[in-house]
C-alpha cells in the first residue's frame, strides 16, 4: 500500500476511538477523586476531581498526554458529561420542600443569589477580567457552584479557559468555606438551624455544603441541604436569562454587520456561525422535568439513590476534564485580579446571606 493509499485510508476512517484516551484518563481520575475521599471524607469528591484534574495537566508525565491525545475526550467529558450530571441533579429536589422552607427563606434565598450574582458581575467587569470568567463566577458564588457555572458556560458559549478558571478559583473558595464557616459559627451567635441556613445559603458546591453544616449537627445539615437546594431551583431561570441575552447580541452583531457591510469572514467570530442557543436548552428541560417527577413520588428511594451515585460520578467526571483544563501560568497573569474578585464575592455572599438569616428567623 502506498503513502497516499494510506493517508486516503486514514482519513476515511470514523474517528470512532478519538474520545477513547481522554475518557479513560478522565476515569482514573474519578476513581482516584473517590479514593481521596474515602481516606479523607472532609474532602468532598468533587472538589478532588478537579484538584486531580489540574494536577493531571500539570505533572510533566501526564502534561503532554493532557494536552494531546486525551484533550479531545476531556473536552467531551466537560461538556456533555455536565449536561447529564446537571439533569440528574433534579432528583434532588422536590417542591414540597422548597415551599415547605416558608415564603420568608425563599425571599431570603433570592435576594442573596440577586445581590452575589449582581455584585460579583459588576466587581469582575471593574477588576477588567478576560471573556465569560465575571459571568461565570457570579453564577459560580451565587447558584451552586461548578455545576451553574457549566450550566451557563453551554447557554453562553463560553471559552473552555473561562470555564476552566472560573471552575478553579469557586472550588477553591468553596474548600475554604468548609474549614471557615464552622469557626465563625460561635462568634457570630448561631444556633443550628441558623448555621445551617447560613451555610446553605453561601457556600457554593452540594458537597462544600454537606461537608460544612454537618459540623453542626443534624439539624443543622437538613436546614443547609434545603436552603441549598433552593439555590439549585434557581439555575434554570438563570440559564435561560442567559441563553436569551445571547440570542439578543447575537441579533445585535448581525443588524452591525448587515449595517456597516462588514465582511463574513471577519464576523464568524463574533456571529459563532449564526446559531443561536434555545431559551431553555435541552438540558435545564431534563432538570426541570427531573425536578417535577421527584415530586410525584413516584420513584422509589432505591432508584433516588442510584441516581444520586450517578449524578456525582458524571459531576466529578466532568469536574476532572475541566480541572484539566487549567492552566497555571495563564492564571498568574490575572491572579491579583481573580483572586480580589474571589475574595469580594465570597465575603459579600457570606455577609448577605449573615444578615439573611437574622432577618429570617
Amino acid at each position: 500500500m502506498t503513502l497516499r493509499e494510506r493517508a486516503t485510508r486514514t482519513r476515511s476512517l470514523p474517528p470512532l476511538g478519538g474520545d477513547a484516551p481522554g475518557l479513560l484518563l478522565t476515569a482514573a481520575g474519578v476513581a482516584a477523586a473517590l479514593a481521596v475521599h474515602a481516606a479523607v471524607p472532609a474532602v468532598p469528591k468533587l472538589t478532588a476531581a478537579v484538584v486531580l484534574g489540574m494536577a493531571a495537566a500539570h505533572l510533566p508525565g501526564l502534561r503532554p498526554v493532557v494536552r494531546g491525545v486525551a484533550r479531545s475526550g476531556l473536552s467531551l467529558a466537560g461538556k456533555r458529561l455536565m449536561r447529564l450530571g446537571i439533569v440528574l441533579l433534579g432528583l434532588k429536589l422536590s417542591l414540597g420542600d422548597v415551599l415547605g422552607l416558608g415564603w420568608a427563606t425563599v425571599a431570603m434565598v433570592l435576594a442573596v443569589v440577586a445581590a452575589t450574582f449582581a455584585g460579583t458581575l459588576w466587581l469582575g467587569r471593574k477588576l477588567g477580567l478576560p471573556g465569560d470568567q465575571p459571568l461565570l463566577v457570579a453564577t459560580g458564588y451565587s447558584i451552586c457552584g461548578a455545576s451553574a457555572i457549566g450550566a451557563v458556560s453551554q447557554a453562553a458559549g463560553s471559552e473552555e479557559e473561562d470555564v476552566a478558571a472560573s471552575v478553579a478559583l469557586v472550588t477553591l473558595c468553596g474548600t475554604l468555606a468548609i474549614a471557615v464557616l464552622p469557626l465563625l459559627r460561635h462568634p457570630l451567635g448561631l444556633g443550628e438551624a441558623e448555621f445551617g441556613r447560613w451555610v446553605g445559603a453561601s457556600v457554593h458546591d452540594v458537597g462544600q455544603v454537606v461537608a460544612t453544616a454537618q459540623t453542626g449537627g443534624a439539624g443543622a445539615l437538613r436546614e443547609a441541604v434545603l436552603v441549598k437546594l433552593m439555590r439549585v431551583v434557581l439555575l434554570a431561570p438563570l440559564v435561560a436569562a442567559v441563553a436569551v441575552a445571547v440570542r439578543r447580541r447575537q441579533q445585535w452583531v448581525k443588524q452591525q454587520w448587515a449595517e456597516e457591510n462588514i465582511s463574513e469572514d471577519s464576523s464568524k467570530d463574533s456571529i459563532k456561525s449564526g446559531s443561536r442557543p434555545p431559551i431553555v436548552p435541552l438540558f435545564v428541560a431534563g432538570f426541570l422535568a427531573m425536578i417535577v417527577l421527584r415530586t410525584t413520588g413516584v420513584l422509589p428511594e432505591r432508584a433516588l439513590t442510584l441516581a444520586g451515585d450517578a449524578q456525582e460520578l458524571l459531576l466529578a467526571a466532568a469536574l476532572f476534564g475541566l480541572g484539566s483544563a487549567v492552566h497555571l501560568p495563564t492564571m498568574v497573569r490575572t491572579g491579583g485580579r481573580i483572586a480580589l474578585l474571589g475574595l469580594g464575592s465570597w465575603v459579600m455572599v457570606a455577609g448577605v446571606s449573615y444578615a439573611g438569616v437574622l432577618l429570617t428567623t
